[in-house]
């Protein structure tokens, strides 16, 4: 209990040696030992990069969680060491509300076949979010996580030694130089009543003594000297794995960009097999309202070609006799206007982006004019088009066909 007692009383004693010290080098009242300009840029360099690295960290778990109460709940369960329950995410959770609803007001109708295709490709929409959250979690936040937590925890703790190492040492230049400036002070004064040799030798002793404090601030010196050389050495070396640190995000980072492209590309991919299926839905109702079907709004939704479909008839299509004796709204286009005969070609605006998947399609860029046509027995839902002397099957929901 004693030595626990002298301890903390010693450590207290330093803490206060220390704040003062600290104090008046504020002020200006005190020196301060510098650091070498190398050692002074490692440090401003990892400061830079705690900083940077936790901002980016933050937002990263922003951008894949935007729930503070999700976030807090995976917080949670991670600092208690629990699997996270699989969470479904919104895409998916809509998608199954879709799909219910569809069971409810009959799969048979219009609306619940509908419901039925989009409510699928939600859920594969969700699917594909939920991997892209789990890879960039493992991939890029724990990384991130790893290094605030870890290797900058042992950093800022070496930081800190190092400044109680430089305060250490001034502390004890301070006090032999105190201890000097006593010394000289003392065998510059003359020795009064020399005669007297009681005065003399008690002269004598207070030299002997104020040279035993230089001595020993002069050794306390040389010590703390060398604790401050030998953690100015330690803490350089961690510093100098900031680079390697910073090796290992930059490989990390390209894992969440891929991560990024692999999942937009996918979300891609399903909004297009989801147009597609919407169209053939569309052409199915088309055909089998037959003459009685006077508009896509009166039978099945088509909630596509009043955004694809809404120019007038070139005059060289071909319509059905069928739907040609029906009323039809002012300027729009059946799935029969677009089926126009070879010499019926005609311009079209293209209206998104489009890779050909292979070589016997056409890329578009959204805004582009180009030319199309169709031929006989090709497929309703594309065309041919043209640009120059390039030719290739295009999609007809990418287009909007001009007069």
């Amino acid at each position: 209990m004693d030595f626990s007692v002298k301890k903390l009383a010693s450590d207290a004693g330093v803490f206060f040696t220390r704040a003062v010290q600290f104090t008046e080098e504020k002020l200006g009242q005190a020196e301060k030992t510098e650091l070498d300009t190398h050692l002074e840029n490692l440090i401003s360099r990892a400061d830079s990069t705690k900083n940077w690295t936790e901002k980016i960290f933050r937002q990263t778990e922003v951008l894949l969680q935007p729930n503070p109460s999700a976030r807090i709940e995976e917080f949670l369960y991670e600092k208690l060491d629990k699997k996270l329950p699989s969470r479904t995410t919104n895409a998916e959770l809509l998608g199954q509300y879709m799909l219910d609803a569809a069971k409810d007001f009959g799969p048979g109708t219009p609306y619940g076949s509908t419901l039925i295709i989009v409510g699928e490709h939600q859920k594969r929409l969700g699917a594909a979010e939920r991997e892209f959250l789990q890879s960039s979690s493992v991939g890029f936040l724990t990384p991130l996580r790893n290094f605030l937590e870890g290797d900058w925890r042992t950093i800022a703790k070496e930081k800190r030694l190092l400044e109680n190492r430089r305060l250490d040492l001034d502390i004890c230049k301070a006090r032999l130089k105190k201890a000097k400036q006593a010394e000289a002070k003392a065998a510059a004064a003359p020795d009064f009543q020399e005669t007297r040799p009681r005065n003399y030798v008690l002269s004598a002793s207070a030299s002997a003594l104020l040279s035993e404090e230089v001595d020993k601030a002069e050794h306390e010196l040389r010590v703390a000297q060398t604790e401050f050389d030998r953690q100015a050495e330690v803490t350089r070396l961690l510093l100098e794995g900031i680079g390697s640190t910073h090796l290992n995000h930059l490989r990390c980072l390209h894992d969440f960009a891929e991560a990024q492209a692999t999942y937009y590309a996918q979300c891609h991919l399903y909004m297009q097999d989801l147009q597609r299926e919407l169209i053939n839905v569309i052409t199915v109702c088309a055909n089998a309202g037959g003459a009685t079907h006077t508009s896509t709004s009166a039978g099945c939704p088509n909630p596509i070609s009043s955004a694809l479909l809404s120019e007038p008839s070139s005059p060289g299509a071909t319509a059905s006799s069928s739907t040609s004796s029906a009323p039809q709204r002012p300027g729009a286009l059946t799935i029969e206007d677009m089926q126009l005969p070879v010499t019926g070609a005609r311009k079209a605006k293209v209206l998104y982006d489009y890779d050909a998947h292979d070589a016997s399609e056409l890329s578009l860029l959204a805004d582009e004019l180009i030319t199309v046509y169709t031929v006989p027995g090709m497929d309703p839902d594309w065309l041919v088009g043209e640009r120059g002397n390039e030719k290739g099957k295009v999609p007809v929901t990418y287009l909007e066909l001009l007069s």
